[in-house]
């Protein structure tokens, strides 16, 4: 299909898709067109990686908009959010305005209202529909991309109910859902009440097969040689042989440690492959990983960059990965190995994908168990860029030859498992029972079962009863904790508490958890505020490493006095190691508002600077959440809340919570600004420039933008020397003794690794 015959599109976007080379439809994209989606009609494409998803998405959306609509994007990652937003930021040359909100869930978005596409998380969007934003009745296309996400225990509930609860506010709504490997597209289709498009199709060819021996087994039935040097491993086999023909290769493993192991030994094979202009690129991107912390896991990743190979996982920065990812898109990087986070939708793909580890540790299973077929299909599917490789190829690799069958029999040849909803677990009944109540959506238990009935678990269940048991359950939950309540003429209704905790975008036991500590403690210290909300089901704690328990107990002891609320008896051992992890999680909260340089509390705590982040932001959100709840219940911690959240906000101690609020001081440089006698925004604001520059080492364009943030009167550096009494000694170490080294354990089961 030509593009200039897609129907009810506007007049530029055939001009602007051919300026991008694009003269026709790939067959997928033909067929969401004769399938209506330009015209209002809801759709679910399962078509593969590469076959132009994000093409379906934007004829839709824009077609809204030329009708004078409005159009929403859900994303499960805000990585993702932000790449969206950049692609779609290409067409507001034609008038077309777009937004992006992923973060601060107590607001309703009300700037989003002008905006005709908005690209938002599918938790953003759960908070925004909670929190009442207008604009939500307006909408008339809403694309969830990745939609088989709704199997994901911890994402998938609330796309789930956020799509149900769209589709009951606009029940003319379009829904489009997009997926690379759904086993069950039919079944959301039905759902949806969405037309189906299910295709293979790929722009360039995908093979999958299996490594063994000397050779490439492909699905074919064919057979390529691909010998393994008797010095080599068979990972480091493929990354040559593709370097041989100027392709790419991303490896998945199981663990971060193996991530950054494997990056160092292929490091060695990339490396010879460079030439000097890519040497000399490579080392600026490593310069720039370099900045982004001073950790050895920052340092690692720099020196394997620099070599052209990289590591990827959840416990780096954001900083970091934005920083391989591009490089690897821009071929510098030759190689990047990864946990399976980098399969789930950003745009990274190679000539050749490696599933190297397909087992990973489960501790449900108590060992290590093998990946979904759904996973797998999603790493292969990175395999093949349009445009820069001539094919794709995906390989397991196999050590035997009954491996080799196996590896077939249970990925290569299966199909993808089917996608199930698992709303019907606990954690998520009780958020989203209390969030459906709140916002008016049900008020009532019968209107809370005749909700539930449109939500996919719904349609999927078998076991009669099974929906409306858990719900009841945790009704009785919302109650008992006053998050609920009947009134006189038996309608259900939150409580000012309940729209509260809601409003907020708390788990409800979360809630409970905080408020029972908050009553506990009338002036509660900074380590019982992260304790305490380290216990709460909204932060991944950090686990107890081999010999660790002993070393928690002790100072779960000797602090007893600081920790809200009653610690369980050693004798229920399970409940006793959780209240240890969630010490040893607020030890690093406390660390680091005691401002410990990054790289020991990764060394202390087996973490990366990306778990640090993560823990920090969710306890800032947690803390930001107690102050309102002590606010609402009139309880007088609402102060040390709120100074406690300060601290682990900007990683400071109460001494410098005033100057690190300025926008660009930040830790290091409030301590030096301190140092030199700049104690206070105000002090800052009026400070001799002299000693600024001093104190900030001679950064003038630093010093600059400090004193313009703080509101200076002139903040031109021009013709300024620094103050030699002002120059710090190096106050960037803290003054915490050596720290704690404990096992080699990393922390590979913090979340998505």
């Amino acid at each position: 299909m030509d593009v200039s015959d897609v129907p009810a599109v506007p007049e530029w976007l055939p001009a602007h898709l051919r300026d991008d080379g694009i003269e026709s439809l790939y067959p997928p994209q033909a067929e969401a067109v004769e399938a209506g989606v330009t015209e209002g009609e809801s759709l679910v494409a399962s078509i593969p990686t590469a076959s132009g998803k994000t093409l379906v998405a934007q004829l839709a959306m824009f077609a809204a908009v030329n009708r004078g609509g409005k159009a929403l994007y859900i994303v499960p990652l805000r990585a993702l959010a932000s790449e969206k937003r950049d692609e779609f930021a290409a067409f507001e040359q034609y008038g077309l305005s777009v937004g992006v909100s992923t973060g601060n869930y107590d607001s309703d978005g009300e700037w989003l209202a002008e905006k005709d596409v908005i690209v938002a998380t599918s938790e953003k969007v759960d908070s925004l529909v909670r929190n009442g934003a207008p604009w939500i009745d307006q909408l008339d296309c809403v694309v969830a991309d990745e939609v088989h996400l709704v199997d994901d225990r911890n994402r998938g509930p609330t796309l789930e109910v956020t799509l149900a609860k769209l589709r009951g506010r606009n029940p003319d709504l379009q829904v489009v859902a997009l997926s690379a490997t759904i086993g069950n597209a039919d079944e959301l289709a039905d759902w949806l009440d969405a037309a189906l498009v299910d295709s293979t199709w790929r722009p360039i060819e995908l093979r999958k097969g299996v490594h063994y021996g000397q050779a490439l087994h492909f699905d074919d039935g064919t057979q390529e040689e691909l010998r393994v040097k008797s010095s080599e491993k068979p990972t480091a086999a493929v990354v040559r042989d593709t370097l041989a023909d100027d392709g790419s290769t991303l490896v998945f493993v199981n663990s971060r440690r193996n991530a950054e192991a494997a990056a160092a030994r292929l490091a060695t094979v990339t490396s010879r492959q460079l030439d000097g202009d890519e040497m000399a690129a490579l080392a600026d991107v490593a310069a720039d990983i370099r900045e982004v912390s001073d950790t050895e896991t920052s340092d690692d990743l720099a020196d394997a960059v620099e070599k052209g190979a990289a590591f990827h996982h959840a416990g780096l920065a954001s900083e970091h990965r934005a920083l391989v990812e591009d490089a690897f898109r821009d071929r510098l990087v030759k190689c990047v190995c990864a946990t399976p986070t980098l399969a789930a939708g950003v745009n990274t793909p190679s000539r050749r994908v490696v599933v190297r580890d397909w087992r990973r540790y489960s501790g449900e299973a108590g060992g290590m168990e093998p990946l979904s077929v759904l996973e797998v299909h999603q790493m292969m599917g990175r395999a093949g860029r349009p445009g820069l490789d001539p094919y794709g190829e995906a390989l397991l690799l196999a050590s035997s030859h009954d491996e080799l069958d196996e590896l077939f029999e249970r990925y290569v040849w299966a199909d993808p498992e089917p996608v199930r909803s698992k709303l019907a677990a606990e954690p998520a009944m009780r958020t989203h029972l209390l969030a459906t109540i709140a916002s008016g959506f049900a008020d009532s238990r019968e209107t809370l079962v005749e909700f539930l009935q449109q939500t996919l678990y719904a349609t999927q269940t078998h076991e009669s009863g099974r929906l409306e048991t858990v719900m009841d359950d945790m009704l009785d939950y919302l109650r008992v904790n006053d998050f609920v309540e009947e009134t006189d003429s038996g309608r259900l209704k939150a409580t000012g508490l309940g729209h509260t905790v809601s409003r907020l975008y708390l788990d409800p036991m979360s809630a409970a958890t905080v408020i029972d500590g908050l009553r506990a403690a009338d002036d509660p210290s900074a380590l019982g505020l992260y304790h305490l909300v380290a216990r709460t089901p909204d932060m991944y704690q950090l686990y107890l490493r081999s010999g660790e328990r002993e070393e928690y107990t002790m100072e779960a002891y000797e602090r007893e006095d600081e920790l809200p609320g009653s610690a369980p008896s050693e004798f229920e051992e399970s409940r006793f190691d959780d209240w240890l992890s969630a010490l040893k999680t607020a030890r690093l909260l406390e660390d680091w508002a005691d401002e410990t340089d990054e790289d020991r509390i990764t060394d202390r705590y087996g973490v990366g600077p990306g778990d640090i982040r993560g823990k920090v932001d969710t306890a800032e959100w947690l803390l930001g959440a107690a102050e309102s709840l002590a606010a609402e219940l009139d309880l007088g911690s609402a102060t040390a809340v709120r100074e406690a959240k300060k601290r682990v906000e900007y990683g400071v101690r109460e001494e410098l919570i005033d100057l690190a609020g300025v926008r660009g001081v930040g830790r290091k440089r409030a301590r030096r600004l301190f140092a030199a006698g700049i104690q206070t925004r105000s002090e800052l604001r009026n400070a001799e420039k002299s000693v600024v520059l001093a104190a900030l080492r001679g950064r003038e364009k630093t010093a600059e933008t400090v004193l313009e943030n703080a509101g200076h009167q002139d903040p031109s550096m021009e013709g300024v020397t620094p103050d030699p009494d002002a120059a710090p000694d190096d106050v960037d170490d803290d003054t915490e003794t050596d720290p704690q080294t404990g096992s080699e354990d990393d922390q590979s089961s913090l979340g998505d690794f």
